[in-house]
C-alpha cells in the first residue's frame, strides 16, 4: 500500500538547520509530484513547498522562500526538505504528500504521510 514516512524532525535552535526526509513505498514515486506542508499547534495546514515528479520545478510559499529547499532522489524513493535559518515560527508538524498532477498544493494532495515534528526553541 502507499506509504510516506517522514523523518528528520526534532528540537533545533533558532538559526539552525534541519533536513527532513520523506521515504516513499508501495507505488512508483517518480510518477508523482511531491509537496510539503506544516501544521502549527492550533492552526490549519500550511502548504510550504512542492516540486514536480523529477524535481526540476520547485515552488515555495512566500513565508519560507529563501530558507527552504525541496528536492528528491527518485532512485532512492525519497524526498527532502532542507530548512535553514530556523525560526520559532517554523515549529510545526511537517508532512509530505503526493499527487498525480504536475505540482500539488495542499488541496490537491492525494496522500499525506503522518508527519515529523519540528520544534525550534533556544
Amino acid at each position: 500500500q502507499v506509504q510516506l514516512v517522514e523523518s528528520g524532525g526534532g528540537l533545533a535552535q533558532p538559526g539552525g538547520s534541519l533536513r527532513l526526509s520523506c521515504a516513499a513505498s508501495g507505488f512508483t514515486f517518480s510518477n508523482f509530484a511531491m509537496s510539503w506542508a506544516r501544521q502549527a499547534p492550533g492552526k490549519g495546514l500550511e502548504w510550504v513547498s512542492g516540486c514536480n515528479s523529477d524535481g526540476s520545478d520547485t515552488y515555495y510559499a512566500d513565508s519560507v522562500k529563501g530558507r527552504f529547499a525541496i528536492s528528491r532522489d527518485n532512485a532512492k524513493n525519497t524526498g527532502y526538505l532542507q530548512i535553514n535559518s530556523l525560526k520559532p515560527e517554523d515549529t510545526a508538524l511537517y508532512r509530505c504528500g503526493i499527487c498525480s498532477g504536475y505540482v500539488c498544493y495542499a488541496g490537491e494532495v492525494d496522500y499525506w504521510g503522518q508527519g515529523t515534528q519540528v520544534t525550534v526553541s533556544s
